[in-house]
């Protein structure tokens, strides 16, 4: 299979893990708590086990990294060139929440870049993915996809996407920063496929984030036009072993 093929591929496997942890949503489904703090659900455990089955099936001997296998078992000491990130249910505090905004990962890492992925919103049932000619977005049951693209910024009204757990001291130093007017708070990786659709401009994230957090998202975006660096501007790498996969600080943006 080309790299070229494999956005398509992800984009089906992470349909096929949305269907499976729809059901689990607004169910009053049990949470528990992992050892980092963080929450985990039987639907979290499911979409992972429905993914790592069908990238085995897909890309035989390719490693994966994967957030809950992770978090059961620790993260692996090494990891080779070339890899898979998965994070089945990103959003956790969304989705028990029974809001809209978490979504289903898959990013393909090469040499430390990310070079094709696809996330899935399986309450609105969008799905964005990368192609060949670069970024595409589709429903899930649709055939294909239409493009998606950054939109051009205009400086007199940046519009910012994120987290809900930032604080006003922190929104007041990333405005003094980046310039932002305004600032839209959402859950999950979604806010990368909503820079790469021309929905806002940039997403600071001056906090902590694992690697498979953002993969997918990540080559999303790239492939829409945009980008992702640290906040000095400087490339944003992954395999990040020696560190438990764990990201330092980075800027988003869309054109």
């Amino acid at each position: 299979m080309s790299q070229a093929d494999t956005g398509a591929v992800l984009a089906e496997i992470v349909e096929a893990a949305a269907e499976v942890i729809l059901p689990f949503w607004r169910t009053g489904v049990t949470v528990e708590t992992k050892s980092d703090e963080s929450p985990v659900t039987e639907a979290d455990r499911a979409g992972e086990a429905l993914i790592l089955a069908r990238l085995q099936a897909a890309f035989p001997g390719v490693p994966v990294v994967a957030e809950e296998a992770v978090s059961a078992s620790g993260a692996p000491a090494s990891i080779a060139e070339r890899f898979f990130l998965v994070d089945p249910l990103d959003g956790t505090k969304a989705f028990v929440r029974g809001e809209a905004h978490y979504t289903v990962n898959i990013g393909l890492v090469q040499r430390g870049v990310p070079v094709a992925g696809a996330v899935c919103a399986p309450a609105t049932g969008e799905v964005w993915f990368t192609a060949p000619a670069g970024a595409l977005k589709r429903q899930i049951g649709e055939r294909g996809g239409s493009p998606v693209r950054v939109r051009r910024p205009h400086p007199a009204d940046l519009l910012a996407l994120s987290s809900h757990t930032l604080k006003p001291e922190q929104d007041e130093a990333l405005r003094a920063k980046y310039g932002y007017v305004r600032r839209q708070a959402m859950d999950s990786s979604i806010k990368f496929c909503i820079l790469a659709e021309g929905g806002a401009d940039l997403y600071p994230r001056h906090g902590t984030t694992m690697e498979w957090d953002i993969a997918a998202g990540h080559a999303v975006l790239v492939a829409a036009g945009g980008r992702v660096t640290t906040p000095e501007g400087e490339p944003f790498v992954y395999g990040k072993a020696d560190q438990g996969f764990k990201n330092g600080w980075f800027v988003a943006r869309g054109g």
